[in-house]
């Protein structure tokens, strides 16, 4: 299946707003780099080494893409300035595309008699809740019954967001007082999921990052005790990252998979960010599928992922012809 017959004309409008800001910034950038040259030669792939870096692109990833692009520069001989557009781009969906899954259907889970457990897990003020209710709005709209679990008990604030979330959206949501136990709370939700035939459950959990080893402990114990209700939940744990922190969300994404097995990745705010070019870094580095995106604050506009649709988007229009 193609990228192209899942993505609406409004999704594919609202990716190409999202990563305008990232666009403008990456490519002004390159076309310095590449003024008054003809072709692609060590200078201009040490100036875009730079530029890569200075992206939000990790300096593992601009590596590695700096080395695919010097091995085909050393193939073909020359290359011209003109061509780097395509080579650049080919390149990037070649890499990105080892770590991802591609062609998948919007909002899909798999057939089971048990609910579908996701744990959703990121640092307070990445859009960790926000992420919930859009994922909660958009698997209700294909379909599935939701139910919300705020396991988040340290803050008061997350679990009055999640409510608002859940009667904005239209799904339940099974909740605490403040304080209690995020693993008991984990535990009702699962127990009344399985009671009520409910096909998603999305689970949130506290983000401070201050205490590793709590943290650690923490998640270890929620998912421990939901799989005395599921034994196979969580079946996803979703990292939500802030992508207009840059080099910041390697650094939580590093910190988190430390403390849990994560096993997917949504990257949020990309629309006001012009330090889109993280999420290349991240899909590479930590060989986790990029699941999700976030291209707006409407309820609708977290995308599925697709590394064709979202690097073609990155590079449309785009051009270093220096004629």
């Amino acid at each position: 299946m193609s990228w192209k017959s899942f993505f609406t004309k409004q999704k594919k409008e609202e990716l190409d707003q999202g990563l305008e800001k990232t666009k403008k910034s990456f490519f002004s950038k390159i076309a310095t780099t590449v003024a008054g040259k003809s072709k692609v030669d060590d200078e201009v792939l040490d100036n875009l080494e730079e530029v890569l870096v200075s992206s939000d692109v990790s300096v593992k990833t601009t590596l590695k893409i700096i080395e695919r692009l010097e091995q085909r520069v050393k193939k073909e001989k020359y290359v011209g300035v003109n061509e780097l557009n395509n080579i650049l781009k080919n390149e990037i969906i070649e890499m990105l595309s080892e770590n991802n899954i591609e062609d998948i259907s919007n909002f899909e889970t798999p057939s089971s008699s048990d609910p579908y457990v996701i744990m959703v897990v990121g640092v307070n003020g990445v859009g960790k809740t926000t992420t919930i209710g859009k994922l909660a709005h958009q698997y209700k709209n294909n379909g599935k019954s939701v139910l919300l679990g705020a396991a988040d008990t340290f803050r008061a604030a997350a679990v009055e967001q999640l409510t608002i979330w859940s009667e904005r959206v239209g799904v339940p949501i099974v909740k605490q007082n403040m304080g209690s136990d995020p693993a008991s709370v984990a535990f009702d939700t699962l127990q009344s999921a399985k009671a009520n035939n409910a096909d998603v459950v999305l689970i949130d959990t506290a983000g401070r990052l201050h205490n590793k080893v709590n943290l650690m402990n923490e998640l270890t114990k929620i998912k421990n005790v939901m799989q005395k209700v599921i034994p196979s939940a969580p079946h996803e744990i979703l990292l939500v990252l802030d992508g207009s922190t840059g080099q910041n969300a390697i650094e939580q994404a590093e910190q988190f998979l430390k403390a849990t097995e994560v096993n997917a990745l949504a990257i949020t705010k990309l629309d006001g960010t012009a330090k889109g070019g993280v999420l290349i870094g991240i899909s590479d580095q930590f060989k986790i599928p990029v699941k999700y995106i976030g291209v707006g604050e409407k309820v609708d506009q977290l995308q599925v992922f697709n590394t064709n649709a979202f690097i073609e988007s990155l590079f449309s229009g785009s051009s270093f012809n220096t004629n």
